[in-house]
């Protein structure tokens, strides 16, 4: 009779145990899951995914890939989804995958507290998207390399294509990456389609890589494996807060920007999860912890503080950048094609 009534005992602690356990996290008792694919940089996707399953207890499984292969990833896997939302990552891919229907409609909870931008974002995707951040295009420089080197910086996107600067420019392929992209729809959108591919053709005797993600480049020109990069200026102002000679310039011909973007994927396995996250991803104390992962983007929520050293988007000169237009399925697949045929397939 003890040994029976010990072994119920236990048992009964047993049960107790796993209900405290589900009433801590209630949804990761019930099963439920979070498939995020992430394109900005890892440390905001680990923050995001950190804060989320501590607000939710909705356990996630995060993949982090440049916004092309994201893109290219949720197309390879329509007939069978396995993600449940793409967050993050330039908007063009985004309202392309709007287009192609590979992406859900869902409008956040918070929707009203965005900024005009991240609405019309929304509105061009016909709300299978929304902005989460914006970020303008530059050109940033190692200032001791090119000291080194006697080289005048760089000030507009014409410069780059000067003698001097071969084998000093590193720029991303655009098929592979949205800030790339984004670089060549800008140029094409400043200087017109057959002068922005004569540009890049020149340029491209001064690229030494085109690498796989966009804020590589970057990266590479704070280590001194290259002197210029062209990326998005917050990615330099990470740089330069981790205490590298990165120097920031905005084209004298004036900028393209993106609306860094979100999605739910279309047919995804945890819907109720992937609309949780989305409105969770749209709050403005969570976006206000992007700066605590280096991430220095302009937030989409209203009431959100940008970090004091985001670029001012107000003091840059930016071009009427057309998101619906160049995020389209024809003009992208198009501008992706001639870039390979014109000025990917050149030797260097």
């Amino acid at each position: 009779m003890k040994i029976r009534y010990l072994l119920t005992a236990l048992f009964a602690a047993a049960l107790g145990g796993l209900a405290s356990l589900g009433a801590s996290h209630p949804a990761a008792a019930q099963g439920k899951e979070l498939v995020l694919y992430c394109s900005p940089q890892i440390e905001w996707c680990q923050l995001m995914v950190k804060e989320f399953e501590k607000a939710t207890g909705i356990d996630v499984a995060m993949t982090r890939k440049s916004s092309g292969e994201t893109f290219a990833q949720i197309k390879a896997e329509s007939r069978n989804p396995k993600g449940d939302v793409w967050w993050g990552g330039t908007g063009d891919p985004h309202l392309q995958a709007a287009e192609e229907d590979l992406t859900a409609e869902y409008t956040a909870t918070n929707f009203d507290e965005l900024h005009d931008w991240a609405q019309r974002q929304a509105a061009a995707g016909n709300n299978r998207t929304v902005g989460i951040y914006a970020g303008a295009l530059g050109i940033g420089y190692n200032s001791e390399l090119l000291e080194q080197a006697g080289l005048a910086p760089p000030k507009c996107w014409s410069d780059l294509t000067k003698a001097e600067y071969k084998g000093e420019i590193q720029i991303a392929n655009p098929n592979s990456s949205g800030t790339s992209y984004t670089t060549l729809a800008t140029l094409v959108q400043i200087f017109g389609e057959d002068e922005a591919f004569e540009f890049m053709k020149a340029m491209h005797k001064n690229v030494n890589q085109y690498t796989k993600s966009g804020s590589a480049p970057i990266k590479n020109a704070a280590r001194g494996e290259t002197a210029i990069a062209i990326t998005f200026q917050h990615d330099m102002v990470t740089q330069k807060v981790l205490g590298f000679p990165i120097e920031i310039v905005s084209p004298c011909e004036g900028t393209g920007f993106e609306i860094g973007s979100m999605s739910i994927i279309k047919g995804g396995p945890n819907p109720d999860s992937a609309k949780a996250f989305y409105n969770f991803a749209l709050r403005a104390d969570i976006q206000e912890m992007a700066a605590s992962a280096r991430a220095y983007q302009v937030p989409s929520n209203a009431s959100a503080t940008p970090p004091p050293q985001a670029p001012k988007l107000e003091d840059i000169k930016l071009i009427d950048y057309d998101f619906k237009k160049y995020g389209s399925s024809e003009v992208r697949r198009r501008l992706l094609k001639r870039w390979d045929e014109e000025v990917g397939s050149l030797p260097r």
